[in-house]
């Protein structure tokens, strides 16, 4: 929920993303299949509220959660729901991206989703006060980082790593993408892509969906437990 990433290709599209968490919140609940509101859904469990950070529906929609809005915000709770709550509120109905500008984010804590619907990606945001959506282009590529974790200088540092690995790569793959999310500078532990700060605060898993020749592949890297999962459907 802290790093995201989108690439595409001539035949696919790879949406990687990785978690940093307290260590001292509750494992996650390996991804599986659940039904809401009639819809068929695959997501990692946040087994503290219930919610998720990263999930693919049947219909081959994507939507994945970052921390935070565009600027790093105060923290004042209670909050009415948690986040990962609200990504499943909108994935469960028949369009995300229409029932964004319904939803009601009243005491919310401010976040950023990536969302990737019917071939078509937006970044949605909610500051605490008032909604943003902005469209993006499928055939550029794009990364995130968490507002809360990372200052604007480190963003931009991490965009530049980015882009440096997409140049040196002779070919995009879902492989290559885990590759980046997994050892671009391990040896900055502060602001790496797999951190460690203190102890406390870590990259816990990275989840990746593959969406390609009608079906959907999703990934799931529990770091900390070093177990794997994968699972494939077709796009109805």
């Amino acid at each position: 929920m802290c790093t995201v990433s989108f690439v595409s290709t001539s035949d696919k599209i790879i949406i990687t993303s990785n978690r940093d968490e307290q260590i001292i919140r509750p494992n996650a609940v390996s991804p599986k299949f659940y039904s809401i509101n009639g819809f068929n859904l695959i997501y990692p469990k946040d087994s503290k509220a219930g919610g998720t950070w990263f999930v693919a529906s049947e219909s081959g929609t994507i939507l994945v959660l970052l921390n935070g809005a565009k600027e790093k915000h105060q923290v004042q709770p209670p909050y009415r729901k948690s986040r990962g709550l609200v990504v499943l509120d909108l994935i469960s109905c028949f369009s995300p991206k229409d029932f964004w500008n319904e939803i009601d984010l009243d005491n919310i804590e401010p976040f950023t989703l990536v969302l990737f619907q019917n071939n078509l990606l937006f970044q949605l945001r909610w500051n605490g006060t008032e909604k943003e959506t902005i469209s993006l282009d499928t055939n550029q590529k794009h990364i995130w980082s968490s507002s809360t974790l990372y200052p604007a200088a480190i963003h931009e540092k991490r965009s530049k790593w980015f882009y440096t690995f997409i140049d040196q790569i002779d070919e995009i793959s879902e492989s290559k993408m885990y590759d980046f999310h997994s050892k671009t500078e391990t040896q900055n532990i502060e602001n790496g892509l797999v951190i460690n700060r203190n102890d406390a605060l870590k990259t816990l898993s990275i989840t990746q969906a593959v969406l390609e020749n009608k079906k959907v592949t999703v990934q799931h890297y529990d770091l900390i437990s070093n177990q794997d999962f994968s699972t494939s459907f077709p796009i109805i």
